[in-house]
């Protein structure tokens, strides 16, 4: 039977301990003269550029008498003023003024000082886990974004690919069960890569968002006319972004302009998102056959070809 007053209790204590770590029970914020809600306000202000009343007091679960005796704090100290909505001569908008986005700059500067002294005592492991944590968090109680952050491919770097092979074993058990033989066997073709890396003839593409990596594929030399596809993968919270497409079209590009006149890869039939990219990117399978491993039984290897 589930616990749920363990939880909450678990959800609570962490609320203390991260309200504590950010200093939010101070009575001003980054030694300033301002509350943490009116610095809320002038923060929402500075990064909306404009906004009406009615949109803070949603956006930041404020009452409208409470922030309204607030903006005409603001107001009277010349940090804000009211313009007319382009978009609706009915609306007014709030901004601030220049002496307002003079004023709170120091402070948005103290902020990403305080953020960085965190950081820096994080190892870049550290660092990551915490982002994906925090994004975690966020994706899963916050509302859905109304645009996503572009994504970048990039060439791999020192660490990427230990990463990957972590998250093969720890995805592919989770979404799959397969066990750690599976990471056992993704863990040497990652070797194998670095130890023989051509950079003429072979590739390592990592999918980045905002510092988080998204997703990643490679291609290896087989002989001088093949080459092959491996190591595809890409996080859940990336998936229907077309990050594997993009990942896969690097793959394809990179070998025809090596001269690879085949494209092969192997794959299990149940990962069904991923034959779907190669069947779209001009893939045909050419062999199958029954595979017991990875601890889940009975499974279906496939061979795939494109002929470049």
């Amino acid at each position: 039977m589930v616990d749920m007053t363990a939880r909450i209790d678990k959800v609570r204590a962490f609320n203390r301990f991260y309200t504590k770590h950010v200093g939010a029970l101070n009575e001003n914020l980054l030694n300033s003269e301002f509350t943490l809600t009116e610095m809320r306000i002038l923060y929402e202000l500075h990064a909306q550029k404009s906004v009406s009343a009615a949109q803070l007091s949603k956006e930041l679960g404020l009452n409208a008498a409470y922030l309204s005796r607030i903006l005409k704090k603001f107001k009277s100290g010349g940090l804000i003023k009211s313009v007319r909505s382009p978009d609706d001569a009915r609306k007014w908008m709030l901004t601030l003024t220049e002496n307002g986005e003079t004023v709170f700059a120091p402070y948005t500067d103290a902020s990403r000082r305080e953020v960085a002294a965190v950081m820096d005592v994080l190892t870049e492991q550290e660092q990551y886990r915490l982002l994906t944590a925090m994004e975690t968090i966020t994706r899963i109680i916050g509302p859905e974004p109304e645009v996503k952050q572009p994504y970048v491919i990039r060439d791999h770097r020192p660490g990427d690919i230990s990463w990957v092979v972590h998250r093969h074993g720890r995805l592919y058990f989770e979404e799959y069960g397969f066990d750690d033989t599976f990471e056992s066997e993704v863990a040497n073709i990652a070797q194998e890569f670095l130890e023989n890396y051509s950079a003429r003839t072979e590739h390592f593409w990592i999918a980045e968002r905002n510092g988080i990596i998204l997703g990643s594929v490679c291609l290896v030399n087989v002989d001088i006319n093949t080459a092959q596809l491996r190591l595809l993968y890409v996080e859940p919270e990336a998936r229907g972004d077309g990050v594997g497409k993009a990942l896969v079209a690097e793959c394809v590009n990179f070998a025809r302009a090596a001269d690879y006149s085949n494209l092969i890869l192997w794959t299990q039939s149940q990962l069904k998102p991923a034959i779907k990219i190669y069947e779209n990117a001009g893939f045909h399978l050419t062999d199958e056959h029954p595979h017991r491993g990875y601890g889940s039984g009975s499974l279906t290897t496939q061979m795939w070809q494109l002929i470049l």
